[in-house]
């Protein structure tokens, strides 16, 4: 075995690349104390793998790795490349030339490759084991080794012959066999208690597939009684919408007839407001007039108690004035104009209080016409008030049937859900139930034992009916439903179903079956 170079770069002392060629023979470093001599030793060391920060005098593996200096920064990886000479085969690997190198990171991360090729750590320490160079077979013995060596008692002189003989690999490797069937000892315990649980809990688990299948079919049934019972108020829903939408299709007819009613009214009403803001004038005359005609009664009356007054005074002096020679004629002539004037002032009179009564009787009609007017207006709003009451209740019966037909089917789905839940739980209990089924096998297959089993074939025995059968399994879920055992009598399994049999029918030879 020849080590032909040793390169390093951020090793240590070494930051800047360093590549030591080794020619055949020995090769001697030489130099003052603390230029780095085992600085190299160190190197080649810990690219063959070293893991102990100690062994490499470090407090930490991030030590290796060039710390920086006044002139100098420090490194953020260390890299060493070992490369050895394989002409001869020594190394088992298909290579004339080797060359291992090893990266460490600043962060704890490390590289380790094989002519460039990533590796593992593992795959470094078996390539080197196999050759006999190792980092524990005491190829590279360092300061203070020597002295441990000589002062080691025969236990450890012996474990360093063993490691240097290459005794170490075959050691690591039985270690390693050891852990694996220490491993297995601790599965195949785990496996006995889990087989012993899954069989105690067989029966139960049986018990509880069945009533989730019952449960299954009842939830079928209660689902379909469900979609039934929703599918019956949907249809009564729906002809109580088809009558609703009826009596509101009567109603908005009735409501059109009303409003037009209520134009029709409107109308009378403008035209009558019009009459009335015609007839004003005329009455505010006839009243004028009639004011008049009271102011004429009165002035007449006056003038006549007047008249009647003097007369009554100058009674003497007409009579002296007759006496004395006034014409009669003239006197009577005047009396017969008084009584023309009173006769014509009379039919004005009569003719103002006919008009006046008109007037009134006419204004009288309009005041009740317009009165019944607003009697049929309020009468039409309040109607028209009560139809969009009616619209609004009906509305929110609408409404209503509508959000009671959206819980219908948001109902419908939820329990499409549950169906569908209740579909994956069954299968995943029916795998479940398999895969106990196929772990329970397996060990009570072992348990019963081969030999016993091809004893029983070769000597044509019936071959007893195993634990975990489909048989022993369905008797294992009716159990609850078997009656008691008559005496003498024992329960016999079959594929099929489940008899009671006397004991002696189950006997051949001197064996149960």
């Amino acid at each position: 075995m020849h080590l032909k170079s040793l390169t390093l770069k951020g090793f240590k002392s070494f930051a800047s690349a360093t590549t030591l060629a080794f020619e055949p023979g020995v090769t001697c470093v030489v130099g003052p104390n603390g230029s780095g001599k085992s600085n190299i030793v160190d190197a080649i060391a810990w690219v063959m793998g070293e893991q102990g920060a100690k062994s490499l005098r470090g407090g930490a593996m991030s030590d290796v790795i060039f710390a920086g200096t006044s002139g100098r920064a420090p490194l953020g990886r260390a890299e060493v490349a070992l490369t050895i000479d394989n002409t001869d085969g020594a190394l088992p690997i298909d290579y004339t030339e080797v060359t291992i190198s090893r990266t460490l990171f600043r962060n704890g991360g490390s590289e380790y490759a094989i002519n460039g090729t990533p590796c593992r750590l593992l795959d470094i320490q078996e390539l080197l084991s196999d050759s006999g160079i190792g980092r524990e077979m005491h190829v590279i013995v360092g300061q203070g080794q020597l002295d441990a060596i000589l002062h080691a008692t025969p236990e450890d002189r012996r474990g360093f012959i063993e490691e240097a003989a290459g005794v170490l690999k075959h050691r690591k490797r039985k270690e390693k066999a050891l852990r694996k069937l220490d491993a297995m000892q601790g599965n195949l315990t785990r496996l006995t208690d889990l087989t012993t649980e899954l069989r105690r809990q067989l029966k139960p688990l049986g018990r509880q597939a069945e009533v989730a299948r019952r449960a299954v079919v009842i939830q079928a049934e209660a689902r379909d009684a469900r979609l039934r019972l929703m599918a019956d108020d949907l249809a009564q829903f729906r002809e109580t919408l088809a009558a609703e939408g009826a009596d509101e299709s009567a109603l908005r007819e009735r409501r059109l007839e009303v409003e037009g009613r209520l134009a029709a009214l409107t109308a009378q009403e403008a035209l009558l407001d019009v009459e009335s803001q015609t007839a004003a004038p005329l009455l505010a005359s006839a009243q004028q007039s009639w004011f008049g005609l009271s102011a004429l009664r009165e002035r007449f009356l006056g003038t006549a108690s007047l008249a009647a007054e003097r007369l009554r005074l100058i009674g003497p002096e007409i009579e002296d004035a007759t006496e004395s020679g006034r014409d009669p004629e003239a006197l009577e002539a005047e009396a017969a104009g008084l009584r023309e004037e009173e006769f014509t002032l009379g039919r004005r009179v009569e003719a103002d209080r006919s008009a006046l009564a008109e007037a009134t009787s006419v204004r009288t009609e309009a005041e009740r016409a317009l009165a019944e007017e607003e009697r049929r207006v309020a009468q039409g709003i309040r109607s028209q008030a009560d139809r969009r009451e009616g619209l609004a209740r009906l509305a929110g019966r609408v409404a209503a049937a509508r959000s009671r037909r959206e819980a219908r089917a948001a109902e419908i789905e939820r329990v499409a859900t549950q169906r569908e839940d209740a579909r994956t739980r069954a299968a995943t209990a029916q795998r479940e139930f398999a895969t106990l089924e196929a772990q329970v096998a397996g060990p009570m297959r072992e348990s019963l034992g081969w030999t016993r089993v091809t004893r029983r074939r070769r000597r044509g025995w019936p071959m007893p009916t195993p634990l975990w059968s489909p048989c022993a399994i369905r008797s294992a879920r009716v159990s609850a439903s078997v009656p008691r055992l008559p005496p003498g009598s024992r329960p016999c399994a079959s594929r099929s179903h489940v008899a009671m049999a006397p004991a002696r029918c189950c006997r051949q030879g001197s064996r149960w079956e």
